[in-house]
């Protein structure tokens, strides 16, 4: 979901903490009395046009309180960028200096009002309700894209409601709430200030269910509603409605003083493993923050429901960033893009040879199909990058549709290589899914006896079975819940064929060996279907699984535009490596001996093999 209506990349440029309020949760509650010179605000508006954003957004503290501010627009317009705010809006009560603004590009305004009247003036500690809401009053119906962000703490919990109904007059804005942060004052007045969040939830949720519900009254477009901070397992329903940095399409922030813009990341957020590990809401789910889970733990956190998710995502090309570089030139170590402002997992650098030299392309996955961290995991310590080389909606014959892409041996030795974004390049010649699945072949043709194959789908291992099957040396018996049955007994006469599920097809008869291939991580509730199978099995019979983890896609605008309209749906519960699958296994029965397992890494395809023995 991108909830700005913006379509272009965004740089956060903090300009001071000096402020015109003060709020009693502020972040920068310690060093309010710091403002930025202008000469480095100025050197960062052209950086961040050299980094190809499309939009300056000043904060701060409060940016409309800097003189320069007119100047700063005027520069960032020249340059050809939009510019946008984050602001109290006190001074855009002021008609003549909104208008400025306008004339100046000015096209998103992201405005704090936490309550009404004396509740959002408690919090802000001054009396700023009547012009904040002349402000809100100004910039309705301007074009611009408009947030009011309330920030919720325990003085404004009760609060809400009134403030939906002070803004429903204004369709074109986006009201959310979002909890507040253990930052700065926050973090002062911890105790003071900060409500369980699954009271934040259950209010939150109140209110803007009263929200939609008094614009469908009114037949209104809006105003529409969002949420930050806020565990999604907390919100069931309103889950589409989060709202934060990447839904705006913030790309990088840069602080005073800091000597390049950051990528925007989840850092102070927690999403503990044990609950949240196989979460399918996981990818835009904020967690808790992480001062709050050290004062109050994550017991409020759910256990998630199993539900289908992505099993792929997508780097989509956004430029072309070198066209003719030598043979060891990196742009990034070496040139003007630098390496602190690209996203370790989210941008991605391709080089290929061309006539003249070196093309560098750049690439950016803006999924919330997955987190941060499972994006990073993915493209280094799994190396699961592909080059996407077919025109179909979704890759089908990975061996013919997929390319590897490799860390290019330009980052052989350098020093950045392990917080760098990297470059990468494409292995056109290799094919690791061929190679890898020899393993599987190798390991079905030794078998013999009653097999039971758990997710058969439409049969793509008939080269191993048939002449076995034939041949009386495997009776073979199929499960699976989705394929076309039919035709699959027409082309295996010699198979049992069963439509099922694997946590509850009937099992009648003993195994010999059994197989889960490629259908893991499509099992609900897999320790489930692991002690159904082992009580199936003969002793010193066989448990193959083999499946795949999550893997990403470099793709041209077109093919991603293609992809994301076609017909494919999720029908994966889990990216489950081996380590993960090893321990729900292990985890379910002691029946079980591990005798063979790989596990994907860079070099290898993005399957994994585990193979056991019952004792």
């Amino acid at each position: 979901m991108i909830a700005s209506g913006w379509r272009g990349r965004k740089a956060l440029v903090k300009v001071g903490y000096g402020c015109n309020e003060n709020c009693t949760f502020c972040h920068t509650a310690e060093v309010r009395h710091i403002d930025g010179a202008s000469a480095e605000v100025v050197a960062k508006i052209h950086r961040a046009k050299q980094l190809g954003h499309g939009m300056v957004v000043f904060s701060g503290g409060e940016p409309t309180i800097r003189g320069e501010l007119l100047e700063w627009a005027s520069l960032t317009a020249r340059l050809g960028m939009d510019v946008g705010l984050v602001t109290n809006g006190l001074v855009l009560a002021y008609p003549e200096k909104l208008d400025a603004l306008l004339e100046r590009r000015l096209r998103y305004v992201y405005m704090s009002l936490h309550g009404v009247g004396r509740i959002h003036d408690r919090l802000v500690r001054s009396e700023a309700w009547e012009a904040a809401y002349r402000a809100v009053q100004n910039l309705a119906g301007r074009g611009l894209d408009l947030t009011i962000n309330c920030v919720v703490t325990q003085q404004n919990l009760e609060h809400l409601i009134p403030l939906v109904d002070a803004l429903l007059p204004y369709p074109d804005l986006r009201l959310k709430f979002s909890m507040v942060q253990p930052k700065g004052g926050g973090k002062r007045l911890f105790d003071a200030i900060t409500p369980r969040v699954s009271d934040v939830a259950d209010r939150a949720a109140r209110a803007i269910r009263h929200g939609q519900e008094q614009v469908a009254k009114r037949g209104a477009s809006g105003p529409t509603f969002g949420h930050d901070g806020i565990p999604h397992c907390l919100l069931p329903g309103l889950e589409p409605l989060y709202d934060d940095l990447k839904t705006h399409r913030f790309a990088t922030m840069c602080d005073i003083g800091e000597p390049d813009f950051f990528p925007v990341d989840e850092a102070l957020n927690v999403q503990p493993e044990e609950i949240c590990g196989g979460c399918p809401k996981r990818g835009p789910c904020p967690g808790l923050f992480r001062g709050y889970a050290e004062q109050f733990g994550v017991e409020e956190i759910r256990a998630p429901e199993p539900a289908p998710r992505s099993n792929s995502f997508t780097y989509t090309f956004e430029s072309q960033v070198a066209t003719d570089a030598s043979e060891a030139h990196c742009p990034l170590r070496d040139g003007e893009l630098g390496v602190i402002p690209w996203d370790r997992g989210r941008e991605l650098f391709v080089r290929n040879r061309g006539e003249g030299g070196y093309r560098v392309a750049r690439f950016r996955s803006d999924t919330r199909d997955f987190a941060d961290v499972e994006i990073a995991r993915t493209k280094h310590a799994l190396g699961q990058l592909y080059l996407d080389v077919s025109r179909k909606p979704a890759p089908d014959d990975f061996a013919r549709d997929l390319r590897p892409l490799r860390r290019s041996t330009l980052c052989d030795g350098c020093a950045h290589r392990d917080t760098c974004t990297g470059m990468f390049e494409p292995a056109l010649d290799d094919d690791p899914f061929t190679r890898d699945d020899a393993r599987v072949r190798d390991v079905l043709r030794a078998l013999e006896g009653d097999v039971l194959d758990l997710g058969c789908g439409e049969g793509p291992y008939e080269d191993v079975w048939a002449p076995r099957a034939t041949s009386g040396r495997v009776r073979y018996v199929g499960v699976d819940p989705h394929a076309d049955l039919d035709a699959l007994r027409a082309r295996w006469p010699w198979a049992t064929l069963v439509r099922g599920e694997g946590e509850t097809f009937v099992v009648d008869r003993t195994f010999d060996h059994a197989l889960i291939l490629r259908s893991w991580n499509h099992l609900a509730d897999p320790s489930r279907v692991v002690q159904r199978v082992v009580d199936a099995l003969r002793v010193g019979g066989s448990l193959l699984v083999v499946d795949n983890v999550a893997f990403g896609l470099a793709r041209t605008r077109g093919q991603t535009h293609v992809a994301h309209r076609g017909p494919a749906r999720f029908e994966h519960y889990r990216n489950d490596d081996a380590d993960r699958a090893a321990r729900t296994i292990e985890g379910a029965t002691s029946a079980l001996v591990l005798r063979e397992r790989h596990d994907v890494g860079p070099g290898t395809a993005n399957q994994w093999l585990l193979r056991y023995e019952k004792r």
